[in-house]
């Protein structure tokens, strides 16, 4: 093949690529409009980050450390630095330029999905209608409106990793070891551990049912070579992305992910998360299945408007309440069993009927695959309403505990249905299916999902009450007019669900009926999949800008204005030492937005120090001032007494960046040390793990008549200086968050031990005189990581330059 020969056979495939960022673009084209999405994470990602960019713009150095959430923690873990990973840097050139928050996450979806098609040699057009299908899946829509662009691109790589995977075992050795080491590299780069820990599962389960296939057919020497050649790609995609999957690893082992030093929790502690944690918020109710093809099954989210047709409008109106048009703007409608939600998981009416459809007529593999890992992750997404399966991942498959939203395991179902649908489709276009056949599994398909979405259009409201735990919250609020409101409300509920399902049957029987005329030769190819990829994106777009339109969008001044400093961010920010700051006119600690201006004890993240969260929960929660002495806290943002003005709050009580104690308390374990600081004085004695009895046994516990001062002479986020005096050897204790994976300490530039006490600080003993005390924060785990990664990211360049040689010198031959 020659260079024009090669361009040539590209250039459909640039068109479509083409194609798809227009259609991300009119998504979004309050965009091109000048207008922003204000997202919830993404205005969390800007506070937590802001002394972290500041820092590197003023020093051209990217700081390991920051001090701006729940006293202190690990910055690689909330911005990315300097980064030797190929992978990284191929990501953030693959999106085009389009805008990383919004339009190039949808492209990345039909991209990412197109390549899995198109690697499976489909008909160009139906790779077109696949793509669209996943893309405009409701939930990939809803984690963008949230700005869970980490997940969300986990998620757009996680189908071409697929196409690399199949490619491989089906003996195309050099193309698919490549795409599988690429595409894997570029999903790792995303640090999103739960999407790709799903993926892993969905791998897991094409591996067994393949070596099932393989012992069968008798292939299994061609087998064990594709799996080497994975288990190679998979080290290769690993090792550029090591610095993150390393320090992560270890970082989290000391969260609220690993497993707690308490004692007293046995019942529900695992390895990571409790299990109560894990499962009680966001667990599907078992019927709740059927909004992957009726999106209105469990009222949508939960906050949806309205229409003035409603029974809940009625109820308002005949009460006389003037303002009953904005009220039914904001009306809990979603009745399912999680604690809320932004959306349902709605995959499809068109793509569930022909993913029942493939059930029906594909044959092989492929089949029980994408199957087992349908069945596998709703039964998961059930959480607390299946716990023989709950409790059997949670207790013995490794890393899974790490994770909570469990009903988040339905992206699993949503590339799996959607590739089996497909497949089946080409199948038919292909011929490899008797017409016979084709008719018969088209009208079991139709039978079965028609059937059970007429049933709830017809009759839905006699299934259930309609009712939801979280309906009792009303009653306070609404008093008499609650009991016909909640009438109304439940109503309306059942009304949603049967509209929906009627909507989602009219659907199946337009697609049915274009398959059933396309086999029977009444309509060309090209007008049956013209009307199939019409029909999917008016059924997947109609629902996806329910959560995600232009009503969503604000003007840009009014998005850049989220930081606007109050009145007591400008008094506060007067005082120029180093302390901490407690908001609690916002949800202290699950806002970040403090942390924009403010050194917070509180924050947003999703993986805070397990000690610290202990502490919160035992002692900061319940406003204990000794702990919020300990920490500097040397301010609280408060409402005034008329809640009209947000002001500050001096504590004169605040111990300062580092102290002297005359006197320590040495206890056998975590109980006993977080018991302890029920009652202590932070300023004279620190609570110590036996542990660490060896580093204090040569201080007097009983002279106090030592005198000594020290003082933060210089403040770096991962760099701190004291200077200190004493005329004796002392106890400091320093207001800063023990981690010892990277924190070192030096007297007078020499590395010195230090120690944890009062549960989550940092002391050490000081020899008498004058010295100078340094904390660094040197992890390990990130300079050594460095280098591997850029060693690494050599090696993979040189392997695709090689492999694309390869490639080529073989199309010639």
């Amino acid at each position: 093949m020659n260079y024009k020969d090669f361009f040539k056979s590209l250039l459909p495939h640039l068109l479509i690529i083409a194609g798809f960022a227009v259609l991300s673009f009119i998504y979004f084209y309050p965009e091109m409009n000048g207008k922003e999405l204000p997202q919830h994470d993404i205005k969390q990602a800007r506070g937590m980050s802001h002394e972290l960019s500041e820092y590197a713009k003023s020093t051209g150095k990217d700081a390991l450390w920051t001090d701006s959430m729940f006293g202190g923690m690990p910055a690689y873990q909330i911005r990315g630095g300097v980064s030797y990973n190929i992978y990284l840097w191929i990501q953030r050139y693959m999106g085009l330029n389009l805008p990383y928050l919004t339009v190039s996450i949808v492209f990345m979806y039909l991209l990412g999905f197109y390549i899995l098609l198109a690697s499976l040699k489909f008909n160009r057009y139906l790779c077109i209608i696949g793509a669209i299908a996943f893309a405009f899946s409701s939930y990939n829509i809803i984690i963008i409106m949230a700005g869970h662009s980490s997940k969300a691109y986990a998620l757009g790589y996680a189908a071409p990793v697929l196409a690399g995977i199949l490619l491989l075992f089906d003996k195309k050795y050099i193309a698919g070891f490549l795409l599988t080491m690429m595409t894997l590299g570029l999903e790792l780069s995303t640090n999103h551990p739960q999407i790709t820990y799903y993926l892993f599962l969905i791998i897991g389960l094409f591996l067994i049912v393949k070596f099932i296939y393989a012992m069968k057919e008798k292939e299994i020497s061609s087998f064990i070579k594709s799996s080497v050649l994975f288990l190679i790609a998979v080290v290769l995609a690993v090792a550029p992305s090591i610095t993150n999957l390393w320090t992560t690893y270890e970082y989290g082992k000391y969260t609220t992910r690993g497993q707690s030093d308490l004692t007293d929790n046995t019942g529900n502690q695992t390895t990571g998360l409790d299990k109560d944690y894990i499962l009680d918020q966001y667990s599907y109710g078992v019927s709740e299945a059927f909004v992957l093809m009726i999106p209105n099954f469990k009222g949508g989210s939960s906050i949806e408007e309205l229409s003035t047709n409603s029974e809940t409008y009625k109820v308002l109106s005949e009460n006389n309440i003037g303002n009953a048009k904005e009220i039914i703007k904001q009306m809990p409608t979603y009745w399912g069993d999680q604690s809320s939600t932004s959306g349902p998981v709605y995959i499809g009416a068109i793509i569930c009927f022909l993913f029942i459809l493939g059930l029906f007529l594909v044959k092989g593999p492929v089949k029980w695959w994408l199957l087992s890992a349908t069945v596998f992750s709703i039964m998961l997404a059930w959480g607390r309403n299946f716990m023989t399966l709950s409790d059997l991942f949670i207790d013995y498959f490794p890393g899974y505990s790490k994770f909570r939203t469990v009903s988040m395991i339905l992206v699993v179902a949503s590339i799996c249905i959607p590739l089996l649908g497909i497949w089946v489709i080409q199948q038919i276009l292909d011929k490899k299916i008797t017409r016979d056949k084709i008719l018969k599994g088209l009208k079991y398909a139709f039978y079965i999902t028609g059937g059970i979405t007429l049933l709830f259009a017809l009759f839905g409201g006699a299934f259930f009450d309609f009712s939801s735990p979280a309906d009792e919250e009303y009653k306070n609020y609404f008093k008499q007019m609650y009991e016909p409101l909640m009438t109304a409300i439940r109503a309306d509920r059942a009304s949603l669900l049967r509209a929906d399902a009627f909507r989602s049957f009219i659907f199946i029987l337009l697609s049915a009926g274009l398959i059933w005329a396309f086999v029977k030769e009444k309509i060309k190819p090209v007008f049956f999949l013209s009307a199939l990829g019409l029909l999917i994106l008016i059924d997947q777009w109609s629902v996806a800008r329910r959560y995600l339109s232009s009503d969503n969008f604000v003007s840009k001044r009014e998005a850049r204005n989220e930081f606007q400093p109050t009145e007591a961010d400008r008094m506060i920010l007067q005082d120029s030492t180093i302390f901490r700051v407690m908001n609690t006119t916002v949800s202290t600690f699950n806002d970040a937005t403090t942390s924009y201006y403010h050194k917070s004890i509180g924050g947003y993240h999703g993986a805070k120090m397990k000690r610290y969260q202990e502490l919160i929960e035992r002692h900061i929660g319940k406003g204990h001032m000794n702990v919020l002495d300990m920490l500097n806290t040397k301010y609280f943002i408060v409402y005034s007494q008329d809640h009209r003005q947000i002001i500050p709050q001096k504590n004169v009580g605040a111990l300062g960046n580092a102290w002297f104690v005359n006197n320590f308390v040495l206890v056998n374990n975590a109980n006993e040390e977080i018991d302890t600081m029920n009652n202590f004085n932070p300023a004279t004695t620190a609570i110590i793990d036996k542990r660490f009895t060896d580093a204090v046994k040569s201080l007097d516990k009983t002279d106090t008549s030592s005198v000594g001062k020290i003082r933060l002479v210089t403040y770096k986020p991962d760099d701190l200086t004291y200077t200190c005096e004493t005329n004796k050897e002392k106890l400091a204790v320093f207001s800063e968050i023990y981690y010892d994976k990277g924190w070192n300490a030096y007297v007078d530039g020499k590395i010195s031990n230090h120690i944890r006490v009062n549960y989550v600080l940092r002391a050490m003993v000081v020899p008498a005189g004058k010295h100078t005390i340094e904390f660094k924060f040197e992890p390990k785990s990130f300079i050594d990581g460095q280098k591997i990664s850029l060693a690494s990211s050599v090696l993979v360049v040189l392997l695709c330059a090689g492999g694309i040689v390869l490639m080529i010198k073989k199309k010639k031959e």
